[in-house]
């Protein structure tokens, strides 16, 4: 089987970094983890010569290169589940996923989850580079969250699909009914999020050490009802994609979503 091959040149801007973190960046859904393993295994190369090491240096013009070798067998149960797929064609599939169903298997849910559905239905015709628990996933959305996903369906389309999103030509608009009224009602949120100090399993606005996030919003409507307080549906537009990034950033606000049992108005 003929690999598929991810290439990159290295810009000024990312002069000096680590080569795992680079392609990290460059490849939406590759785990740093996973990508480790692969220069460790021996399918990076740097100006064609293999390298071992993920933490090695890269410079300007820097040519990499990455041999995706083929997905190994699954153990992942296919599922018969219902799928809202709204277009597929050889390279991938849109699907309308519905709240309360999980996108891909993890610790403790490994059974009726989106994956599931997509081995039932397309089999091996799905794309490796997101691991054995993640064929054909470039990207998720929360589990009580509904929303269009892009599944890939061979390696070539996981990588375009993946540079889109680290370039941010893809749009992503969500739109969410939060408590009370922003202010001001139309704005940006420019604030960065890493993992809550109090709780790894949550994320949390932190000024020095989170990863730049920015959510774009604008109030829909406002909902008002004397014995209720204020409800306002928001429109928000991501330029990046961060885990929890609208939850967080709402929340940060003091406008949590409705519903979220995680950063919701309980939690307050």
């Amino acid at each position: 089987m003929k690999k598929n091959i991810f290439k990159a040149n290295v810009p000024l801007n990312c002069d000096g970094h680590r080569i795992d973190k680079f392609l990290q960046s460059k490849i939406n859904e590759l785990s740093r983890t996973r990508l480790q393993g692969l220069i460790r295994d021996g399918y990076v190369k740097l100006n064609n010569i293999i390298i071992n090491s993920a933490s090695k240096k890269i410079k300007e013009k820097d040519k990499i290169n990455v041999n995706f070798i083929p997905p190994k067998e699954t153990l992942i149960k296919a599922n018969k589940i219902p799928l809202d797929i709204l277009y597929d064609d050889d390279d991938i599939i849109i699907i309308n996923k519905p709240p309360g169903m999980v996108v891909h298997p993890g610790a403790g849910n490994y059974e009726k989850t989106i994956v599931n559905g997509l081995l039932f239905k397309y089999k091996n015709k799905l794309s490796g580079i997101g691991g054995k628990l993640r064929p054909g996933i470039v990207h998720r959305i929360d589990k009580d969250t509904s929303g269009v996903i892009v599944i890939a369906k061979n390696d070539i389309a996981h990588i375009n699909l993946s540079e889109q999103f680290s370039n941010h030509t893809i749009k992503r608009v969500y739109e969410a009914l939060v408590w009370g009224s922003l202010k001001p009602q139309n704005g940006k949120i420019n604030e960065k999020i890493s993992r809550s100090v109090k709780n790894r399993q949550l994320m949390s606005v932190r000024k020095e050490k989170g990863k730049i996030s920015i959510t774009n919003y604008k109030t829909l409507k406002i909902f008002q009802n004397v014995n209720l307080p204020k409800i306002s549906l928001v429109e928000c537009r991501l330029d990046t994609g961060r885990t929890h990034q609208i939850r967080v950033h709402m929340n940060f606000k003091g406008n949590p979503i409705l519903g979220d049992k995680s950063y919701g108005k309980s939690k307050q």
